[in-house]
């Protein structure tokens, strides 16, 4: 195998299979990336056996062929190596020689055998749908933010997806607050059981895809797959009941507050400053003025009003300010309505005008 191809796309390639991969065993074959040549295309993949990735580039190819190499170690040899075209060969003797266009920097790198990679998991083209990527993107950053850490309830460690009345539906939980937003809808998604997506490959998604265009997407038994771009993304699904939770989402309440987002936003954050590990902070509706207050600690204490929209009686809530900065900061509209009905009950926030998602959150106890 001998190719030629320019430093910085490859690096570009290369960064993304580094996040693939598996980092617990340095010596395992999962560390390594895969490198194809054939048709003066280089293909490029990696798994964690969990998350696979694949890319296709254009590349000036001498001879065909198949190896493998310490992804981490070939990244690091690709960022140190000038700007411009380089030669890489692996003449079969497990060393793959990596050249700059001079010749005066030459590596050896140790390489294993291409047929040691493990097959990554495929899926018939008939079975993709697609979505647009701008659309599938913001339904990935309402929700993510949200899934639970805790590996005890590992059905809350991902994102759940259905199909439901012709839309995509995509909810996340931990237990205290809940993200729910639909698609626009959806006229040839083909049927599927509700599936539960680690937060690893929409993460991915959402930072290598370019928001223009179609995902290509399929889910399969115990795989989603996704394609956009030259990239080809697979991961297994979480196995699991997800939770019930049209039973958290409340049909109606009572009481609306509407506020500045970015004023809110920021209010809190200042106010946070000074909260301690409860992160509790409390905030006060009374007529036009909203205050939000962290409780008296070592460090002081920490106040502050912004007007909003309100008509009802003079309520306290207390509330976990991490769940409301993380909404905030996805819900894109100048003003967001919180609407509750009594200080012990869910809350839920909303855009203004409203949009396809919303925001659950379950308050903290006043004292």
């Amino acid at each position: 195998m001998k190719f030629t191809c320019d430093r910085d796309i490859l690096i570009k390639e290369i960064t993304t299979a580094q996040e693939v991969i598996s980092s617990r065993n340095a010596l395992s074959i999962l560390s390594n990336v895969l490198l194809h040549v054939e048709n003066n295309t280089l293909t490029v993949r990696a798994t964690d056996l969990k998350v696979s990735f694949e890319t296709k580039l254009p590349v000036d190819a001498a001879d065909a062929g198949a190896t493998t190499v310490f992804c981490d170690k070939f990244l690091g040899i690709l960022r140190s190596m000038p700007a411009g075209t380089a030669t890489f060969e692996d003449q079969g003797n497990g060393t793959f020689y990596i050249k700059n266009r001079d010749g005066s920097i030459d590596f050896k790198l140790k390489s294993i055998d291409a047929e040691k990679f493990p097959e990554l998991k495929t899926i018939a083209d008939d079975h993709y749908f697609s979505i647009p990527q701008r659309e599938f993107i913001e339904m990935i950053s309402q929700t993510v933010f949200a899934v639970s850490d805790d590996e005890t309830r590992y059905f809350m460690n991902g994102v759940y997806m259905e199909h439901s009345d012709g839309q995509l539906i995509m909810v996340a939980t931990d237990g205290r607050r809940l993200s729910y937003i639909s698609s626009t809808q959806q006229n040839e998604v083909p049927d599927f059981p509700g599936v539960i997506i680690p937060p690893k490959v929409l993460n991915m998604v959402r930072k290598l895809a370019s928001g223009e265009g179609q995902f290509l997407m399929a889910v399969h038994e115990k795989n989603i797959f996704l394609q956009f771009e030259n990239l080809h993304l697979t991961s297994t699904l979480i196995d699991g009941q997800f939770p019930n939770y049209r039973r958290v989402i409340p049909e109606s309440q009572d009481h609306s507050i509407i506020v500045q987002s970015r004023d809110f936003e920021e209010a809190i954050k200042r106010v946070s400053l000074l909260v301690e590990k409860s992160h509790r902070i409390y905030i006060d509706i009374n007529g036009d003025v909203l205050t939000v207050r962290s409780e008296e600690s070592e460090f002081g204490v920490a106040k502050e009003t912004i007007p909003c929209e309100y008509q009802g009686p003079d309520t306290t809530l207390a509330l976990n300010y991490r769940y409301l900065v993380d909404p905030l900061r996805v819900i894109d509209s100048e003003q967001i309505e919180i609407q509750y009905t009594a200080p012990g009950k869910a809350l839920t926030l909303y855009s203004v005008p409203h949009d396809r998602y919303k925001h659950i959150v379950m308050p903290m106890q006043l004292d």
